[in-house]
């Protein structure tokens, strides 16, 4: 059989702060409504409908003398060093990220120069051959930025791509909004390698789709909640969570469905979905509706590791630091063997989706 080149996985790395910050952390906060009025809740009433909603107990918050790039170089390096390649034969490194460098002082976006050049910088990195550039597309960016590095190793202009999603979304989030407690901070990477295979390896294929004439402003940046609030110039990320809720519900099932009847698996043959986490009560909802979209009532047990009830929302590092974590053993009752079928899935700002399937080598 004629053999192909597949873009496979060959390292994982990944940085999880070391701050816990639990939802009681939250509740001497003053949090008020979109349209300013202060909230007549205790803040235990508050923190404990939060978890209920969103299964979320905890969050890890980098640590005040950090930036969004040393998480990157963390979990980079560890990338590079489970592949086991030179990093200087890195072809690219991407790094995906929404709001760039941020200080404990300064919530001010530093995008200039981009994420990936100061990683590369860190990384000692000398060969002007391995391009770097940043990649914005919400949650779902280290997704598309997989997918960007598929095409390349495919076109057989890459072999070694290195691509990292790193976020900073507790300095982005505004203090007298409940939906703060969404928001984490974390760093994930992968080593993709180009291989020769007469067998299908790796990524078999991708689906993306972007609903923005209806769907732009279900996130976007805004003044704080409270209309007393010390810097009113000041920008923080926002979310009709309602509409992002039923937007998903009815759009990622079909985008994961589409990614597999492109792969030619069947739900049947999926060992793990993976998926972006920002509400665990939300992805089960997801999770039941993709199965039901192939007649079956419940999905399997375990087949969505789940990481936001102690990590929050961590953004563009959600999935690689889920995969880094399943990969090395770190998931009870969670593994992935030589042969598995997964699905990456994810959906945020634009509105952005992506799904892959990829198959371990």
């Amino acid at each position: 059989m004629e053999k192909k080149i597949y873009s496979v996985i060959t390292g994982t790395g990944s940085y999880i702060p070391s701050r816990v910050v639990k939802n009681e952390d939250f509740i001497a906060n003053e949090f008020f409504e979109s349209n300013g009025v202060k909230i007549d809740k205790s803040g235990q009433e508050i923190a404990d409908k939060f978890h209920e909603i969103t299964t979320i107990a905890e969050r890890r918050y980098i640590s005040d003398d950090m930036i969004t790039t040393d998480m990157a170089v963390l979990a980079a390096d560890e990338a590079i060093r489970a592949s086991g390649i030179d990093a200087e034969e890195l072809d690219y490194l991407i790094v995906a990220n929404n709001f760039g460098d941020t200080t404990a002082n300064n919530r001010a976006s530093d995008h200039v120069p981009a994420m990936a050049s100061k990683v590369k910088q860190k990384l000692g990195i000398k060969n002007p051959e391995t391009v770097a550039y940043d990649i914005t597309f919400g949650c779902p960016g280290w997704l598309q930025a997989v997918i960007q590095a598929d095409y390349f190793i495919k076109s057989g202009d890459a072999k070694k791509i290195l691509v990292i999603g790193a976020e900073v979304l507790s300095r982005i989030s505004d203090p007298h909004d409940r939906d703060c407690m969404l928001y984490a901070d974390g760093a994930g990477a992968v080593v993709l390698e180009g291989k020769e295979s007469s067998s299908p390896i790796g990524i078999i294929a991708h689906k993306t789709r972007s609903d923005t004439f209806s769907h732009a402003g279900l996130l976007h940046m805004g003044p704080s909640y409270n209309p007393d609030f010390e810097n009113p110039k000041d920008l923080f990320l926002k979310m009709n969570g309602r509409r992002l809720y039923q937007y998903a519900l009815e759009t990622v099932p079909q985008a994961i469905k589409a990614c597999l009847d492109k792969s030619g698996y069947s739900i049947t043959e999926v060992k793990k979905v993976l998926i972006h986490q920002a509400n665990g009560k939300m992805d089960d909802a997801i999770l039941k509706r993709l199965y039901s979209l192939y007649g079956i009532e419940n999905a399997p047990n375990d087949i969505m590791p789940m990481t936001v009830h102690n990590l929050g929302n961590t953004s563009v590092a959600t999935l690689p630091t889920l995969f880094d974590l399943i990969i090395k053993d770190n998931m009870e009752n969670h593994q992935i063997n030589s042969g598995d079928v997964l699905i990456f899935a994810s959906v945020g700002a634009g509105m952005n989706i992506n799904a892959v399937v990829y198959k371990m080598e």
